[in-house]
This record gives structure tokens, sequence and C-alpha cells, in this order.
């Protein structure tokens, strides 16, 4: 590793934390973009022509460089309400670490704005960390997903961070609203 490696790592408004959330990575790794290996890169989803998985620092990709040179994306466009701000979107898909979905992700908005990305969870983390969802999860179970009885009390037992299905939760800029989506194979 050369001397970047002790940058602290960018902040993202739309991605608060990509390294508690899986989306960046200690490694050793060059960035195929800037050439540094700074002691991160990022493993999310790359929308470009050129194979870049774990090719890419997570300052190349805040400052724009990345989506530049490789004309790439990190959050397919469609995953956003059509009423989501032109500029927030375009901070997200071009410089804001995405996340690994098991289908296409969808980035909630609230409050007029697309909320800020946390993390995927399973339904240990609802318990420890994100307690006042579950009652929302059931309920999501039960209307949108259509399951009821044992199979939704099942449905929700069976959440999993890191196999289908799993919630992927975001927090409002504006207030305390968490929203989030589920997401299996």
């Amino acid at each position: 590793m050369n001397q970047q490696a002790e940058l602290p790592l960018p902040t993202f408004r739309y991605h608060r934390d990509p390294l508690a959330s899986g989306s960046v990575a200690a490694s050793v790794k060059k960035c195929k973009c800037c050439k540094c290996a700074r002691g991160f890169i990022y493993t999310g989803p790359v929308y470009a022509e050129k194979d870049l998985d774990e090719a890419l620092c997570p300052w190349c990709i805040a400052d724009g460089s990345a989506a530049e040179k490789f004309e790439a994306t990190f959050v397919d466009s469609e995953a956003f309400a059509e009423d989501a701000p032109v500029t927030a979107v375009k901070e997200i898909i071009e410089r804001t670490p995405g996340f690994n979905a098991w289908q296409a992700e969808q980035w909630p908005s609230c409050c007029g704005e697309p909320a800020a990305f946390v993390t995927p969870a399973g339904i240990a983390e609802i318990r420890a960390r994100f307690y006042q969802l579950e009652g929302s999860l059931m309920m999501f179970i039960v209307q949108q997903l259509g399951i009821s009885g044992g199979a939704a009390r099942q449905m929700l037992e069976s959440l999993r961070r890191d196999q289908s299905p799993t919630v992927f939760v975001f927090k409002c800029h504006h207030c305390d609203t968490q929203p989030f989506y589920v997401d299996s194979l």
C-alpha cells in the first residue's frame, strides 16, 4: 500500500457507511481508475462496458472520476421513484457506492429526497438495531407479499443479511423514518 492508504474514507450523503454495509472492503488491490492501492476497494455493482468488479476505490467513486473515465454507474437509474430529484439521482448513480441486491436494487425516497442507504439486514439485525421496523416488515409481508398467518411469521424469521430474503434499510435525511425494501431470489 502507498501513503494514500492513510486518507480517511470519503463521505457519501446517500450511503453513510459503505464499509459497515459491505459495499467497501479493506484490500491491497490497486484501483483501475487512479492506479493507487489505497487500502480499500468497492465491492458493489458497477454498470459499465468494462469489467470493474472489485476494481475501484471509494475515492474515485466519490469524486466522479470512475464514472467519467469508464462511463460507469453504481446504482441502476431505474431504482428511483419517478419524482426523485434529478440532481440527487445523478449523485447516487455516479458518485455513491451502490449495494449488492438479489435482483434489481430499489432506492426509496422520503420527504421528497432519496433516503441514505444504511445496510442489508436479516431478522437478527432488525431485532438488534432496527427493532422499530419489525412491525412494518410484518405488515409488508402480509399486505405487499400476500403472505399471512404462520407463513408470514416464517418469512419474517427467514430474513438474512447475506442470504435471500434480505431487508435493505435506508434512513431519511429529514425525519426519523427508515424506509426499507425486501429482496429475494
